[in-house]
């Protein structure tokens, strides 16, 4: 299995803001505690362990609470486990958060949680006297259905409608019996085939919400590599998080501090990934997810009749916990407050709203934890990799935007050169001399040279074009291979983890994917993978 990497920002794809981070840019160091490198991991684990909250009873609660949640779930031994050895004040998390899309959404679903698990197999081999537990954090309290309710395969979409609002992880999954029958049609025969379709059925068809479907899922795909699941949409485990969400609603903390965060990060020229609100939760109870917010001297809930005042809104919090959920700003802290986690993985957008954050954790006493950039890689057959290899496409090329991509490759087939770039620094040469001479001559000569130097350099630059454009007709049939192959690997020119299903790889590569992606994909490497399997 050759395995090649390039640096993010040679990609093209991710933005200088998370390149900036991965180069660890000192105008960026007091917006994160440390840096993720295998040493730091051992002050980040002593930080967290002196914190008050991951105290016994605390940690007996997270375990109880996922026991309850795995009751129904055929879960690995090493699974149970780690629920068990969450109790152990030596044991720690590493997480990853993903939304609850239908039968995982795009392939970088596969690459957080495998970097999740290799991750924690890198740090027990480090840190031998701890354990570490990988996290999948569903966002079961996500209410864009839109976003999740569809996956792509082999160009069409495959998508669940339901008019049902609120939580999408309280969603009923009644409707997917219909989405199944489309699936089975389109996965075909065969033994990968029929994996597929088990692994929608047990998960889908099994079971009445999307949130136990989902963990069901995830733990067909990973449980025998220890993967622990949580729906943190649950009474016990928000009954934790009630000092945090009582400060939220009564100081309304993370509106003056990650505001503070945004007006530093824009003087620096960068671009904010979320704004956050005066009150940062939401209120969910029988469909309804809606922004809590005060005003005129009470709490409400929008586009409802529900309000209190102060007294009656820290009773209702006290006795129903559950009933109030974070909001982007708030998820993260949340998260930190119930699990002894010591590193959030996640894609490129959710590391700049996390980064956006520090100033809010520092100002509700909870501990920052390492961020860490998910694996991202480009997976393409033997086959392609000789075809590639045949047509003299290097790594590097495929990540060109497409125009880029063809006038290349027009150029590096042509058998006459089409680069007249070099005719161009010759004819400024030449203008240099006549704007001399019109300087010594007469002054007012100079606007027509350079009126003169401008039109003959765009007459050069007009003939490439037209010669390129020639060129692109005689090689037509080289250059639609080419694109033919790029669109394989890149398909909608998009990077292919942010549009394939990790389905179309099975039907591929079977049960050999996810073992080989393990075995490829090093989470603190920090560069982009390409796979060959």
């Amino acid at each position: 299995m050759p395995t090649d990497c390039i640096p993010f920002r040679a990609t093209g794809y991710f933005s200088d803001f998370i390149c900036d981070y991965l180069d660890q840019k000192k105008e960026l160091k007091p917006l994160y505690n440390r840096f993720p490198t295998l040493e730091n991991f051992k002050a980040q684990i002593k930080e967290k362990g002196h914190s008050e909250l991951v105290s016994e009873s605390r940690r007996k609660v997270l375990s109880k609470t996922l026991a309850n949640q795995y009751g129904n779930i055929e879960a690995s031994e090493l699974t149970l486990s780690n629920i068990e050895s969450l109790k152990s004040q030596n044991t720690f998390t590493i997480t990853t958060g993903h939304q609850l899309n239908l039968f995982t959404g795009p392939l970088y679903f596969l690459y957080k949680i495998i970097s999740t698990i290799n991750l924690t197999e890198q740090l027990k081999s480090e840190y031998p006297d701890n354990n570490f537990v990988p996290i999948y954090w569903m966002a079961s309290e996500d209410h864009d259905f839109d976003e999740i309710n569809y996956f792509n395969f082999k160009g069409k979409k495959i998508q669940w409608n339901s008019d049902q609002t609120g939580a999408v992880g309280h969603f009923n999954t009644k409707g997917l019996e219909d989405v199944y029958e489309v699936v089975a049609a389109e996965f075909g025969s065969g033994k990968f085939a029929e994996q597929l379709k088990d692994w929608f059925k047990n998960a889908y068809i099994s079971h009445n919400n999307l949130a136990d479907a989902t963990r069901c899922l995830a733990n067909q795909l990973f449980g025998e590599y220890g993967l622990v699941i949580i729906d943190a949409d649950d009474s016990e485990l928000k009954g934790l998080f009630i000092p945090q969400m009582k400060k939220e609603l009564i100081e309304q903390i993370a509106f003056k501090t990650v505001s503070e965060t945004n007006e530093t990060l824009e003087n620096l020229g960068l671009k904010v990934q979320v704004n956050p609100r005066e009150i940062n939760l939401f209120y969910i109870h029988n469909g309804l997810r809606e922004r809590i917010v005060f005003e005129d001297d009470t709490f409400k809930v929008l586009e409802t009749e529900i309000s209190w005042n102060k007294a009656e809104l820290l009773n209702h919090l006290q006795e129903y916990p559950e009933r109030f959920s974070p909001n982007v700003i708030m998820r993260p802290l949340y998260q930190e407050v119930i699990l002894p986690n010591l590193c959030y993985i996640g894609g490129g957008g959710e590391m700049i709203y996390w980064l956006q954050l520090k100033s809010n954790f520092e100002a509700q006493g909870v501990t920052f934890p390492m961020l860490l950039l998910r694996n991202s890689a480009l997976v393409k057959t033997k086959k392609q990799a000789e075809k590639l290899e045949k047509l003299n496409i290097s790594d590097a090329d495929l990540f060109l935007k497409r125009s880029s991509f063809i006038n290349k490759k027009v150029r590096k087939i042509s058998n006459i050169d089409i680069d007249f770039s070099e005719q161009i620094q010759h004819l400024k040469v030449q203008f240099e001399d006549l704007f001399k001479l019109a300087e010594q001559t007469d002054k007012s000569f100079l606007g027509a040279v350079k009126a003169q130097e401008v039109k003959q350099i765009k007459g050069l630059k007009h003939l490439e074009k037209r010669l390129l454009k020639a060129q692109k007709r005689k090689l037509k049939d080289q250059i639609e291979r080419c694109t033919e192959l790029q669109e394989q690997l890149f398909p909608g020119q998009s990077l292919q983890e942010r549009n394939t299903n990790f389905s179309e790889l099975y039907l591929e590569f079977g049960d050999e994917l996810i073992p080989e992606l393990i075995k490829a994909l090093q989470p603190l490497q920090n560069e982009f993978t390409i796979i060959t399997l």
